[in-house]
């Protein structure tokens, strides 16, 4: 189910169907809020195939992010430049760019909800919160992500991603709150061996 998880975080499913509202405030206000964030730390909920996963998040911008599970001994690590799946039981890591993953929608150094390769598909909110449903201009044809806002104050509620085969996790955040001060070697992997997803072994000190 994790590694489901990380070939959900690697593509995006077909928008296609009918014409879906966007309502630009909702645009601007993720956008003003995503770009005013340095670094958020907290915990999460997965949900993937029925099943619920818990454990902790931390993200840092430009580019890192690391999920670590409670009952499991993964880690989902992004250092700036790949995506890291490392799962310590078979001591393997696998690695994809960071740009052709939804999650880099989020952690990039500058973040363009309608002008950039970012194509918001759907708007859509509730009393308290507000959503937009998005996928990558170029790349349609592999999936979408969700991310859930709170209304007010504006802050990450919790994002669905949608994978090629309609393979959906949903993770809901908790306890959110700004932190910046990560160890230097915080959004790094510490091991030796990684499988990669471009063929062949390479190796870290």
């Amino acid at each position: 189910m994790i590694k489901s998880l990380f070939v959900t975080l690697c593509g995006l499913l077909i928008a296609g169907g009918a014409y879906a509202a966007v309502n630009s405030d909702y645009v601007d206000a993720a956008e003003k809020y995503l770009n005013s964030i340095t670094g958020l730390a907290g915990t999460f909920v997965q949900t993937a195939n029925g099943a619920q996963e818990r454990g902790t998040f931390s993200m840092l911008r430009p580019g890192r992010v690391r999920l670590d599970y409670d009952d499991m001994p993964i880690q989902l690590i992004s250092d700036g430049n790949d995506l890291y799946f490392f799962d310590r039981s078979l001591d393997q890591i696998t690695t994809v760019p960071l740009t052709s993953t939804p999650a880099g929608i989020l952690i990039r150094k500058n973040i363009d909800l309608k002008n950039a390769d970012i194509n918001v598909m759907e708007t859509n909110a509730t009393d308290n919160t507000f959503s937009l449903k998005m996928n990558l201009r170029g790349q349609e044809g592999i999936g979408n992500m969700t991310v859930v806002f709170d209304k007010n104050p504006v802050k990450l509620n919790s994002w669905t991603v949608v994978d090629a085969t309609g393979a959906k996790t949903d993770v809901a955040f908790y306890d959110l709150k700004p932190k910046t001060s990560f160890g230097s070697d915080y959004f790094q992997i510490q091991h030796h061996r990684t499988i990669s997803t471009s063929g062949g072994d390479s190796f870290y000190d």
